[in-house]
């Protein structure tokens, strides 16, 4: 009997322990924080050999579309055999697309100047450098941790467009307390990548923003015409070139191909048709947009709309991948600052650390296991974004 009482009792602290999560203080996030991305180091080296070998990147779509436009072709940015003929002097012997918007070239244009290799360092590393320049006045106090954050690893490691989106994403929600015009510019700059800014009109009308709805559609209009003037009509006739290949890529039956998303179309596609996906991701995008919509209600402030705009966005979109999941950090580090300045709740610590880990861990499971976790932990995060929020003080 003492022997299982004293089993008992170790249970019930251990318990106690976990679902306080006080052991998990400052000091040790920081440790924790710096462990993870000194393992970074590997990895990111891993992926560059690799990248820069013979089994390429994404980041080819941009490096070849930026020789094209450094060449004065920007016309050709759409045409797959240009792109190819571009691409293959990166000696990987592989091609991707580039399906980017014409405003997209402004970024890639100085990729064309320099040698594949170098390129694809210089994107990821600038990317990350601007991403947490950003990201970290979330939380100034937890710089590590965000720095540290899984969803940018995968926005490096894919040399892909995620940090500059997450940047204007979560820019845009930290702007809107102080200027609603500066917030609307960098929403409006997310003409690059409009699919990831699809609740952004509702969510700002909501939160009766007008100043900043008119800024969007003032940058995203400029930013396009100013497209047209350095790139040409043209490439702008090219375009819908690409929503060829961006529809392929989506009737496609290849689980990898979903396996590498982050939606809940995506997830669901690995066992039904098109249609049923679909038809379910649009009744969860009518539902997180009418979250982030009425949260405006419960928000103490543009950072708390904010928070759940940003969770909801990971749930609303049928088209995200893993390396697009960088801007979940402001939700993620909204939540801890919350219960650092209310008090922690019961499981939550543990809770947010398992949502920090989500977009990497859910993203190493997908092929092994052949299943899309990465739905679940969007929603619990809407859900916590929710929970945490409060009527506004009149």
């Amino acid at each position: 009997m003492d022997g299982n009482a004293g089993n008992d009792s170790l249970m019930a602290t251990w318990l106690a322990a976990v679902r306080s999560g006080a052991w998990l203080d400052a000091g040790r996030v920081r440790a924790y924080s710096v462990m993870v991305l000194v393992a970074y180091l590997p990895m990111m080296a891993k992926v560059y050999f690799e990248a820069t070998g013979k089994v390429g990147s994404d980041f080819l779509a941009f490096w070849g579309a930026g020789r094209l436009v450094a060449n004065g072709m920007a016309a050709q940015v759409y045409n797959l055999f240009a792109e190819q003929s571009a691409q293959a002097a990166a000696g990987t012997g592989q091609m991707v697309a580039y399906v980017n918007p014409p405003p997209y070239l402004f970024l890639v244009w100085p990729l064309g100047w320099m040698p594949y290799a170098a390129a694809w360092l210089a994107w990821s590393l600038a990317g990350w450098a601007l991403w947490f320049a950003v990201a970290r006045k979330v939380l100034p106090r937890a710089s590590l941790a965000i720095l540290a954050f899984p969803g940018a690893y995968l926005a490096a490691s894919h040399a892909q467009n995620g940090f500059v989106t997450a940047a204007l994403l979560v820019g845009a929600v930290l702007a809107l307390r102080r200027s609603q015009a500066l917030s609307g510019t960098l929403f409006g700059l997310l003409v690059i990548k409009p699919h990831l800014a699809l609740l952004v009109p509702f969510w700002l009308a909501a939160g009766r923003k007008w100043t900043a709805i008119a800024a969007a559609a003032a940058s995203a209009s400029l930013l396009c015409l100013l497209s047209l003037l350095v790139f040409g009509a043209d490439t702008w006739r090219a375009y819908p070139q690409s929503f060829a290949v961006s529809q392929q890529l989506m009737a496609q039956t290849s689980g990898e191909f979903f396996l590498r998303m982050g939606t809940v179309y995506s997830a669901l596609r690995l066992y039904a048709d098109a249609n049923v996906a679909m038809a379910v991701q649009g009744a969860v995008t009518l539902i997180t947009g009418a979250l982030a919509c009425l949260y405006w209600r419960r928000a103490e402030d543009e950072q708390a709309a904010g928070a759940m705009l940003l969770a909801a966005t990971a749930l609303a979109s049928p088209y995200l991948f893993s390396y697009d999941l960088a801007f979940l950090v402001q939700p993620v580090f909204w939540l801890v600052a919350q219960a650092q300045a209310k008090g922690w709740r019961p499981w939550e610590k543990l809770a947010l650390v398992a949502l920090w880990a989500a977009p990497l861990a859910t993203r190493a499971a997908a092929l092994p296991l052949h299943i899309n976790l990465m739905p679940i932990p969007a929603a619990a995060l809407v859900w916590m974004v929710w929970k945490r929020g409060r009527p506004a003080t009149p």
